[in-house]
């Protein structure tokens, strides 16, 4: 399919923020718009390919670079600086990613030249993050898609890893989103569930403890609250399972991820009638 897909600025707050949007080129009526929240890896190769297949599914993507407040970002989170980080990540088990000790054993290994910069660029990444300030960038992106001419008005969200996490809050705080999807992120305050608007879907690996633990109190307090919350666990995927650049990418967990995805987005976000049957046979 042919996509018009390109890097926009937008305003939020008292700055702007540049993000990748892209739309299916034949499509001539508004669409349902959906919201992709960057992993921490920023608005990489996977979320602008995740944004032509949504695009590609019939919805006008818009992934916000959280990492670009003010049009750019900074030196340590260059792209090439990330990628990087990506490789250096994958030399150690995965559990030393959020173990500081464990990393800066693996970083004391190498010689200062490489060091010096990977830990300046780990620091960036797995630093703490001001989350009601990013949720903020997110919901002027929804207002944004909510009055885009293009757009029907109805928006979605779906976010990986650390995007997930914020996606969760996302859909805490914006009566606006009428769909969210979780992909591995941590699940939000259990004080901010009252304020879930939308259904929201959770998809997770087996093998990530550090978010599935997480799950079952978070159905409970939906639950609790009266709120909507389906979620699914694949047994034996990893974080990042769907991440399909990634060593961790469980292709049947992801096929049936990704299908439920769509599900999901047709059910909540696009507005068509329609008749079905079948013929005898």
């Amino acid at each position: 399919m042919r996509l018009k897909s390109e890097w926009m600025e937008f305003p939020s707050g008292d700055t702007t923020c540049l993000a990748y949007r892209s739309r299916p080129e034949p499509a001539r009526a508004a669409l349902p718009a959906v919201v992709l929240v960057q992993e921490i890896w920023g608005v990489e190769d996977f979320i602008q390919d995740m944004t032509h297949r949504l695009a590609t599914a019939g919805y006008l993507a818009f992934a916000p670079d959280l990492y670009s407040l003010g049009g750019g970002r900074p030196a340590e989170l260059a792209p090439e600086r990330v990628a990087a980080v990506k490789a250096f990540l994958d030399t150690v088990p995965p559990g030393a990613w959020w173990d500081e000790a464990a990393r800066n054993a693996a970083l004391a290994a190498l010689p200062a030249e490489e060091r010096e910069p990977l830990a300046a660029s780990l620091g960036a990444l797995l630093g703490p993050r001001d989350a009601d300030g990013l949720v903020a960038v997110l919901r002027d992106a929804v207002h944004l898609l909510r009055a885009d001419p293009q757009s029907t008005g109805r928006v979605g969200s779906v976010g990986w890893c650390n995007g997930g996490g914020l996606n969760g809050r996302l859909a805490c705080a914006e009566p606006e989103v009428s769909a969210a999807v979780i992909f591995y992120g941590a699940s939000p305050p259990a004080e901010s569930l009252t304020g879930a608007a939308c259904p929201v879907l959770g998809l997770y690996g087996g093998e990530d403890p550090r978010i599935t633990d997480t799950v079952p109190a978070f159905a409970a307090g939906m639950t609790a609250a009266g709120k909507q919350y389906e979620w699914h666990v694949y047994p034996g995927a990893q974080h990042a399972f769907f991440n399909d650049t990634r060593a961790a990418y469980d292709v049947d967990a992801a096929r049936d991820a990704g299908a439920r995805l769509l599900t999901f987005f047709a059910r909540h976000l696009a507005d068509v009638a329609r008749e079905s049957g079948s013929t005898p046979g």
